[in-house]
């Protein structure tokens, strides 16, 4: 039977050299990250394992590296600098692959931290918004910590955590993580419609993070019969189930059922899923795998990068040798799309970034990370169309990909392409 302490008690159990999990994005626990890195000195090199997490993360400051070591399964913002000046590690896997690593013991975890919503009658907590790779920590940790918080949506699905399995609650009652909802600029719209052009109706959808997903949404208004099975959902799912455009008639893994693994948005979309039977919260590794993804017809899985180069190679997580992302599970549903009956794999980014460089490119920067390898790619998206590259040899696609590139930079790269490939 778990035990009711404080934050400060609760963390005490964290040794020297322990491998410690955070639970993941909006569902960071606030509370036991402060506790616990206000004990740092006390502590040496434990080890915070986590995929992408929302919030501050004060253990991955200059003045903790004796303290805390980052190994990250997903880099984001709030880690980002400690591993680029070697504070801390990147762990390159796909995201269906991390429970594995936890349960094979590849990646044994002595404690996990965990934020979690208050038990019912029989006992049950719920992981919330984020199940993902937190389900196959909280089995495999050896000490299980839980922050409960009335705030955290209860959520159907792989979520449940009975009290029994549990060493340590802390009670809190504080706003789960949200990101607002921003207004889109003209160059993400235009996007947006050439990615919903692609969108069937009856269409099974996987988006992924930022602007981009957000985009496409908002212009599927007029579709009809669409489904979700997708790592993440957002506040944008919740205006198409409202407006009947999301039903999930014709799936047939899940049918009627709206499938994430986490979800980040507002407290709208938060409501949205507490207590909600529409919506599955599933264990990533099923969420993620590939022979699961691709039994549903036309999955269209839009996914976003930093870099395409003229083979149709993607960089979706670093720029040159600086790690600035993760492998995530764009490889998971870009496969899973294109075996799907009818499915379509979509890499979609702006044509230039904030610099005004191109982000179609002869070749990738020296050190980039090719996520997606160009035998993967299928369509490739920018506000100036749509880039077909599947069936299309080299010389083909480089001439594909120069028409949805930025016209300012196309004569560079229609150059550069006659001195690889040739003319055509």
């Amino acid at each position: 039977m778990s035990r009711i302490v404080s934050a400060e008690e609760a963390v005490s159990v964290v040794k020297s050299g322990h491998r410690v999990f955070l639970h993941s994005v909006a569902a960071a626990p606030r509370r036991l990250i402060e506790a616990l890195t206000a004990r740092a000195p006390e502590l040496s090199v434990v080890e915070i394992v986590s995929i992408h997490t929302e919030g501050d993360a004060p253990y991955a400051a200059p003045e903790m590296a004796r303290h805390f070591r980052v190994n990250a399964l997903f880099v984001g913002p709030n880690v980002r600098k400690a591993i680029e000046e070697g504070r801390g590690d990147y762990l390159p896997v796909f995201l269906s692959e991390v429970p594995q690593l936890f349960r094979s013991g590849i990646l044994p975890l002595d404690v996990a931290l965990v934020h979690v919503s208050p038990p019912d009658r029989h006992g049950f907590c719920s992981l919330g918004v984020s199940v993902d790779v937190t389900r196959a920590a909280v089995q495999t940790a050896r000490t299980v910590i839980a922050q409960v918080n009335p705030r955290m949506p209860r959520t159907h699905g792989d979520g449940l955590i009975h009290v029994d399995a549990i060493d340590y609650m802390v009670e809190v009652d504080e706003p789960i993580h949200e990101a607002p909802v921003r207004a889109l600029t003209d160059v993400e719209r235009a996007i947006g419609r050439h990615c919903a052009e692609l969108v069937d109706d009856g269409a099974c959808l996987q988006l992924g993070i930022g602007a981009i997903p957000q985009a496409t949404l908002a212009s599927l208004g007029d579709h009809h019969r669409l489904g979700i099975h997708t790592e993440m959902i957002s506040d944008g799912v919740v205006d198409l189930v409202e407006k009947g455009v999301i039903t999930g008639e014709l799936k047939r893994v899940h049918p009627g059922k709206i499938v994430a693994g986490f979800a980040h948005g507002t407290r709208r979309l938060y409501d949205f899923l507490d207590d909600n039977p529409l919506v599955a919260m599933l264990d990533i590794a099923y969420v993620n795998d590939t022979a699961v993804i691709r039994r549903n017809p036309k999955v269209t899985a839009i996914n976003s990068a930093i870099e395409v180069d003229l083979t149709g190679q993607v960089c979706a997580d670093s720029v040159g040798e600086r790690q600035v992302s993760g492998v995530g599970g764009q490889m998971d549903f870009i496969r899973g799309a294109a075996l799907s009956d009818g499915g379509k794999p979509i890499i979609a980014l702006p044509s230039t970034n904030a610099a005004g460089e191109s982000r179609i490119v002869p070749v990738l920067r020296p050190g980039a990370g090719v996520v997606t390898t160009r035998a993967h790619v299928h369509f490739v998206v920018t506000e100036h169309g749509i880039a077909d590259l599947f069936g299309k040899n080299l010389r083909q696609r480089a001439a594909a990909l120069i028409a949805v590139a930025h016209p300012k930079h196309r004569d560079v790269l229609t150059a550069e392409a006659r001195r690889r490939f040739g003319s055509w």
